[in-house]
């Protein structure tokens, strides 16, 4: 056996048998989403989002503040098209739930590619309200292509500064942008290698390992699923979903990484591990993605869901929490209401942030949105932040335990109360209320 088929088959995966097994649960089904009084902003779409985070993972609250970058477009852009003009943009807020818009974060021409996609951002304190700002994001596409591409190259955005004083929020956007990481086509595809439906090599998440002190990015990649294993049973199609997460690793710097061995990979289960992040509880690694139900080789009934793996150290043997890997998932009336989720520690449990998707499709596929009329298809887009989920963890096993508001992201300071048992769920857009039965199928 070659030696990049033993590297292969030594990673962790998302086993053929636990993905064979996911189904929906009392314990990992989302309420119905209504939409909010108010969207955040007046004139732009928001989807993917994150939490400004210090180096240890600690959420930063600069001035008692707390701050999410998201990206955005305009909002008089058709919702399928807001991946073509995605621009990153910071939101703050003072108590968690009403948000502020600072504005987008970089010039659209100094930023590398012809739009950013997600990342995450590292602030670095050197006063009690101010620090340096550390952006990584995914340049997609190049700054003056004329058709778009997707191309895509993990960046870096270094030089800004934070500051909150005397009650004003203020960055400073005096960056340098340079591209960390390519794919090598030997452990992580290329573009032109990819076969599968999404060519991925997207979406950095900055992790300091608490065990070792060692600095790394996450992301999200394709593999290459080597001819001599044989994987899948011989199914060559089964063979092109081959979603990974790959680590880049430093000497401490934010600017230096150096590619390594994906630490966890789907081959011949998923092509699409989105927005890579951990979260280290009771000296356990949660490994978190987001993925869609499209994503998902044939012969799999996945959903829209986040998905979790457990391992005792960093590179560990990741196993599939509640045995799948299915943390939290859309009602089945209601499958792409959400997208996008992070989870973070607060308190004794984890809270998970997404988006506002498409809702009242009434039975249609996100296929199907396309053929909507315009209006249609604006009035059917959530496009602002979801209700905030309440997860408990409890070893391999985790149950949603309630939820908070659109866009409720509590200060450290915010104790949450005990969540009240849920009641029937809402109905969805004027059906009838559903509950779910003891198999958690509705």
């Amino acid at each position: 056996m070659s030696d990049r088929a033993s590297q292969w088959e030594e990673t962790p995966s998302w086993s053929v048998s636990a993905a064979s097994e996911l189904r929906r649960t009392p314990a990992t089904v989302a309420p119905i989403v209504y939409p909010p009084e108010e969207r955040v902003g007046d004139d732009f779409h928001l989807w993917d989002t994150w939490l400004l985070r210090e180096r240890d993972g600690t959420l930063a609250t600069p001035g008692g503040v707390r701050v999410v970058f998201a990206l955005t477009a305009p909002d008089d852009l058709l919702p399928g098209k807001r991946h073509d003009a995605a621009r990153i943009r910071c939101l703050y807020s003072r108590d968690g739930r009403r948000w502020h818009d600072a504005g987008p974060v970089f010039e659209p021409a100094a930023a590398l590619g012809s739009r950013q996609w997600a990342g995450c951002a590292l602030y670095e304190p050197d006063g009690e309200s101010q620090g340096a700002l550390t952006l990584y994001y995914t340049a997609a596409g190049d700054r003056d292509e004329t058709e778009l591409s997707y191309t895509q190259r993990i960046a870096v955005a270094t030089g800004g500064r934070l500051a909150v004083t005397d009650g004003d929020f203020d960055v400073t956007r005096s960056w340098d942008h340079e591209t960390l990481l390519r794919p090598d086509g030997t452990r992580y595809e290329t573009e032109t290698q990819s076969r599968g439906m999404i060519y991925t090599f997207r979406d950095p998440w900055f992790f300091e390992d608490p065990a070792t002190g060692e600095t790394h990015l996450l992301f999200e990649a394709n593999t290459p699923v080597p001819a001599a294993s044989a994987p899948c049973g011989g199914d060559e199609e089964a063979r092109s979903f081959n979603g990974c997460v790959g680590i880049a690793t430093s000497d401490g710097g934010v600017t230096d990484f150096e590619l390594g061995s994906p630490i966890f990979h789907a081959a011949c289960v998923n092509q699409e591990l989105e927005r890579p992040h951990l979260v280290v509880q009771d000296g356990r690694y949660y490994l978190f993605v987001s993925s869609h139900d499209h994503t998902f080789a044939p012969g799999f009934d996945g959903f829209d869901g986040l998905y979790g793996f457990v391992a005792d150290d960093l590179r560990g043997e990741y196993r599939p929490l509640n045995d799948t890997g299915l943390v939290v998932t859309n009602p089945a009336n209601a499958p792409y209401q959400t997208y996008s989720w992070l989870a973070y520690p607060h308190e004794s449990e984890l809270l998970v942030t997404s988006f506002f998707n498409y809702y009242d499709l009434q039975g249609r596929s996100l296929d199907d949105v396309a053929g909507l009329s315009p209006t249609e298809q604006f009035r059917r887009f959530g496009g602002t932040l979801a209700p905030t989920l309440r997860v408990g963890l409890d070893g391999d096993r985790s149950r949603l335990r309630g939820t908070l508001d659109h866009g409720h992201l509590p200060l450290p300071s915010e104790s949450l109360p005990e969540p009240a048992e849920p009641a029937a769920r809402r109905p969805a857009y004027g059906g009838a209320p559903t509950v779910l039965g003891d198999g958690g199928e509705e």
